[in-house]
This record gives structure tokens, C-alpha cells and sequence, in this order.
């Protein structure tokens, strides 16, 4: 094993220790485990990982007798980070006037203690790995490796804790600034829609009131202005439902009834005798995302039937599954993709250039948020198109 060089900077040191975030942090199984199998390999009664405080130590893991904590001064775990070496080996018979220090500090008269500081990076010792015996005794090389691995392993598992707790932090942080920004992006979305507003109503208005004095030039240029500024608007409606899909992958996952789930979607759009929408009438999905799977059909169903200029629109949903996921088809008779769009079909506002069946251009979020909620469910989506055909589009979401 590489030699460590252990700094005894107690102010460094106790830095250090403190980005570990583990003080007094409770039993853990992983650490439990490191100590049974130090205490069997070395054939003793106690091992301990002991961390070391600003005055005291105490520990994080115990095999043979209980989790504790002893004042720092004379304990042997003390004499183990201040030695500087990478291990520390102390008998009774050898030392006496260090057991006579740490007379009453511990649970028993221990005799023999072998110690190795955990340290890490900068070679700070924020623990000590040590095993007890109640008589003196030795270590046989092997054993003594063997401790120091597993020593190397605790500080593994500290530094693994320590990007953890790295990483919740930043997430908090992350979340924080989002509530932020969603709440700035609805007060904009607010001062842009209400002046859209009065201007759809006051086009509107002027076109009625003078609806004998305009010629037919002007009265396109005020339905241009209408469109456009409806299309304003649901362009702004569609940036923040993309962004707010976020607050949808955070619901709580549950056991669904596929006929169940869609047959409200199916209702919602199966609204005229020109639009035929087939779906499976059985199917079970276990923990599932019910709500962002709702928006995947949500959305893919509006734009099968809004891109179609077929006397009839018809939309087929097809399921079936493995013992890893749930596929899913949703294909239309619509007007369809053409193949050099493909690609770029579910890029965040990238349109066709083509305008929907009621003239309305597209916003490039609809697909976008679909394909983000399938990802989030571990899922992915692709889409087969064929221009004046139709379009397939094939998803799997993962079971969990």
C-alpha cells in the first residue's frame, strides 16, 4: 500500500474533518462491516472506527462493545494521527506509561492496541481505524495489510459520503434558484399575457365596431395581428409548461391501469366525428409516473390531430411489454415529418416551418416535453414519418 504522509496541522486537520459532515452521524451498516471483518482477520475482540473531535473521540463504528465517546487527550487514537506514521502498534508491556494514561478512558483494561489514521487527500487524519485486545499480542504482516486495506476502505466510503453530502447541497441550492427563476418566469409570462390580452380584445373590437369602414387589407392586418399575438401567447404558455414539467417528474410513482389512464386523455380529444382514436383496452404498469405519462399522451394525441388535414384523423395506440420496459406506439394518419426534420423533431424550439390545421405555427416545446418525461423515466422515443402518410412515434419507459 502507498505510504501516506499524515500532517498533524490540528487546525487543517479539524477543517478538514468538518467537510466530512459525519460528526456524531449515527450507526451505518457499511462501516459495521468494515469493523466485524477487521476484528475477525486480526482475531480480537474490538475494532473501532473512531473519529476524532476537536476534544474528544468517538466513534462511528464498534465491533465487540459499544458506540462511545472518551475525551482525546491520552487515548490511543490520539498518539495514532500525532505519531505521523501510517500505522501505530502499542503493548502493554512496552508502553506502560501509555496505558497508564489512558487508564479509565475505555470500557476495559485493554493491553494491545493497533491503530491506522484514515487519511485523506491532503493528508489530514480525520479518523483512526484501531483494533483492541485485552491481553498484549502481535499482528502478522498479513493482518496488519489487511487492516490497513480496510482502513483505505472507511476513508472510501468518508469520501464517498463527502461528495454526497456535496451533492444534496448543491441540489438545495439548485432547487432554490429554480423556485426563483419559475416564479420571475411567471411574473413575466403575467406582463407579457395581459397586454396580449388587451390586444387580442381591442383588434377584436376595433374589427367589429368598424366592420363596414375597413377594406379587406386592413381587416387582414388586424387578423394577422390577432394570430400573431395568439400565438404569442401560447408560445409563452409553452415555455413555462416545459419548465414546470420538472414539478410533474417529482410526483409519486404508483401502480396504473393503462385503459384507465387513457380513456380521459382519448375523451379529451375524440371530440368530433371526424377524429377516430384507438387504444388498448387492457394493460397493467407498476410504478409508474402516472401524471408525466398522461402529458406524453397528452401531447403526442394533440399533435397527431393538429398536424393532420385528413377528412379523417385517426390515431392508433399500441402497447406491449418485456420484462424491462413498457413500449408504447402512438401513430397518426397525418401529414408527417419530413425526413430531414426528423432529427431535430424533439429539440427545445425547433419547428417543421409547417403551420397546424387551424394555421397555428408550432412552438418546437411540445415534443421537446415529451421526450424529457420519457428520459426522466429512464425511457427513450424515436419517431418514424412518412410526409402525407403519417407518423409513428415509439417509446419504452423503464420498469422499476
Amino acid at each position: 500500500m502507498e505510504q501516506k504522509k499524515v500532517s498533524v496541522n490540528e487546525k487543517l486537520r479539524r477543517t478538514a474533518l468538518a467537510q466530512y459532515a459525519i460528526f456524531k452521524s449515527g450507526q451505518d451498516r457499511d462501516y459495521d462491516q468494515l469493523t466485524y471483518l477487521a476484528a475477525e482477520i486480526c482475531k480480537v475482540p474490538v475494532a473501532k472506527i473512531s473519529i476524532i473531535g476537536k476534544k474528544e473521540v468517538w466513534s462511528k463504528s464498534a465491533y465487540g462493545t459499544e458506540l462511545s465517546s472518551i475525551p482525546r487527550q491520552n487515548s490511543f487514537c490520539e498518539l495514532c494521527i500525532q505519531s505521523g506514521e501510517r500505522n501505530l502498534i502499542l503493548n502493554k508491556p512496552e508502553h506502560p506509561e501509555v496505558f497508564e494514561k489512558a487508564k479509565g478512558l475505555y470500557d476495559r483494561e485493554y493491553q494491545f492496541f493497533a491503530g491506522v489514521p484514515l487519511v485523506n487527500s491532503q493528508g489530514h487524519a480525520i479518523a483512526v481505524f484501531g483494533v483492541f485486545d485485552v491481553k498484549p499480542r502481535t499482528l502478522k504482516p498479513n493482518q496488519l495489510k489487511s487492516l490497513e486495506a480496510l482502513a483505505n476502505q472507511s476513508m472510501n466510503l468518508f469520501e464517498a459520503r463527502k461528495q454526497t453530502y456535496k451533492l444534496h447541497h448543491v441540489q438545495r441550492s439548485l432547487k432554490q434558484k429554480y423556485r426563483e427563476l419559475e416564479k420571475f418566469a411567471s411574473l413575466v409570462s403575467h406582463d407579457i399575457k395581459s397586454p396580449l390580452a388587451n390586444i387580442i380584445s381591442l383588434t377584436e373590437l376595433l374589427k367589429e365596431e368598424n366592420e363596414d369602414k375597413l377594406d379587406d387589407q386592413t381587416k387582414d392586418y388586424l387578423n394577422f395581428l390577432v394570430d400573431s399575438s395568439y400565438s404569442l401567447r401560447n408560445y409563452v404558455d409553452g415555455i413555462l409548461n416545459f419548465y414546470r414539467s420538472d414539478h410533474i417528474l417529482e410526483k409519486d410513482y404508483e401502480d396504473v391501469d393503462l385503459p384507465e389512464l387513457l380513456k380521459p386523455v382519448v375523451d379529451l380529444y375524440n371530440i368530433s366525428d371526424d377524429i377516430e382514436i384507438n387504444y388498448p383496452k387492457t394493460g397493467k404498469l407498476q410504478n409508474i409516473n402516472k401524471a408525466a405519462l398522461t402529458q406524453v399522451f397528452m401531447n403526442l394525441l394533440s399533435n397527431s390531430l393538429k398536424y393532420n388535414d385528413k377528412e379523417q384523423r385517426k390515431v392508433n395506440i399500441r402497447f406491449r411489454e418485456n420484462n424491462s420496459y413498457y413500449y408504447f406506439e402512438v401513430e397518426d394518419n397525418g401529414n408527417g415529418i419530413p425526413p430531414e426534420k426528423v432529427d431535430k423533431a424533439f429539440e427545445l424550439f425547433a419547428t417543421l416551418d409547417v403551420n397546424d390545421r387551424y394555421g397555428n405555427p408550432g412552438s418546437g416545446i411540445g415534443l421537446a416535453t415529451v421526450k424529457k418525461h420519457i428520459e426522466n423515466m429512464h425511457g427513450q422515443i424515436e419517431v418514424h414519418s412518412t410526409p402525407g402518410v403519417g407518423s409513428n412515434f415509439k417509446f419504452r419507459i423503464k420498469r422499476l
